[in-house]
């Protein structure tokens, strides 16, 4: 019966989150909706400016969650970029956390609402969230021989077109590294090889085909790439092996003490633009990420361990960023709830919007 406690009190640490996350969406995509249609006549950069606020609001009250309430210790190395500018980011991929490590830098550079993702196709079917986050700027791209180009360039053009800010998010290696999946490990590295580039032991090979796209496409609207570098401590066991990095239901849990993030500003100048160089230059990238972790998994030297090289900087999130962001959005939704009317639009926002959603990514995404 202790055991059972336990597990339940375990286990209470993600529902709260949660719950009012997913509770509260049909009530962000109510006010995006509202929106949505009162700026069908106006400019698209009118649209943009208020939808990239809304965003803002949204993405802050997540990060209530996963900074505040979980307590971890966001640890920055490297380049530390203050001021707004229009980037893409690159990533090592190994959890869904990632995607909410984007927004932890992006917070600290007042650019939280002009975070938009490069996103594998599957997800355009997320309920709600699918739609919205194409409508919000996202680009779902298939994998392969299926990967649509011209589709990715037009958005975003039509994007630059209407002077959208952009933090574009890129995990150029396609899929999360999980040491567990060897098959997925070997497979990368025996191409890696085939292909005369450097064989990488704690990152996959890098694809290149979206991050060219992406800067090629814009490569005169942007100021730079963000090379960024993600290491969870907590993720070597017993052995001194390294393991799965934790899921957003173990990180809610708090299983997850400190995350280390290096950043390296890379100017554009310094990106080349043709596809063959910029993929030798990406995979060169990939290079120094995997010697980071290296160092941060496998340094002999114990005093080396669990860090990156240089000095960190311990960057702590404050309520004032995202406690009015959870009560404005806890609040809103509570009220809708406490009506009979409210309470049937509630429901039919998460049965119509999700069918009007997937009706239009399946046309338009």
């Amino acid at each position: 019966m202790l055991l059972s406690l336990v597990l339940h009190t375990y286990s209470m640490r993600y529902v709260l989150p949660a719950a009012v996350l997913l509770g509260s969406a049909p009530t962000y995509v109510l006010a995006w909706g509202a929106w949505r249609l009162l700026s069908c006549l106006l400019p698209a950069r009118c649209y943009r400016a208020l939808d990239d606020r809304l965003y803002c609001v949204y993405q802050s009250m997540v990060l209530f969650f996963f900074e505040n309430y979980t307590g971890v210790q966001i640890l920055l190395y490297g380049d530390l970029p203050k001021n707004k500018e229009n980037i893409i980011y690159l990533s090592n991929h190994q959890s869904t956390v990632d995607w909410i490590v984007a927004d932890i830098l992006a917070i600290r550079q007042n650019a939280l609402g002009h975070v938009r993702y490069v996103l594998k196709d599957g997800l355009k079917w997320l309920p709600l969230y699918g739609c919205y986050f194409s409508q919000h700027g996202g680009i779902y791209v298939k994998r392969s021989a299926k990967f649509n180009e011209k589709e990715m360039r037009n958005k975003l053009q039509s994007h630059m077109k209407a002077g959208t800010p952009m933090f574009l998010v890129i995990f150029p290696e396609g899929t999360r590294y999980n040491p567990e999946l060897t098959k997925v490990i070997s497979a990368s590295q025996t191409f890696a090889a085939q292909e005369g580039l450097a064989v990488l032991k704690h990152v996959l090979t890098p694809r290149v085909k979206a991050t060219h796209v992406a800067f090629d496409s814009m490569k005169n609207y942007l100021d730079a790439i963000y090379d960024v570098t993600v290491a969870y401590e907590g993720t070597v066991d017993s052995k001194g092996q390294r393991k799965e990095a934790p899921s957003m239901t173990e990180f809610l849990c708090k299983e997850c003490p400190k995350i280390h993030i290096h950043i390296d500003r890379i100017d554009k100048k310094d990106v080349p633009e043709e596809q063959a160089y910029m993929r030798r230059w990406l995979h060169e990238r990939f290079e120094i990420k995997d010697k980071l972790l290296i160092e941060f998994y496998d340094s002999l030297d114990p005093e080396r361990r669990n860090k990156f090289p240089g000095k960190s900087v311990n960057s702590k999130l404050s309520l004032k960023k995202t406690l009015p962001s959870l009560l404005l959005l806890s609040g809103l939704t509570a009220s809708m709830l406490m009506t009979e009317a409210g309470r049937k639009l509630y429901v039919k926002t998460w049965i119509y919007g999700t069918v009007i959603g997937c009706l239009w990514v399946s046309i338009k995404a």
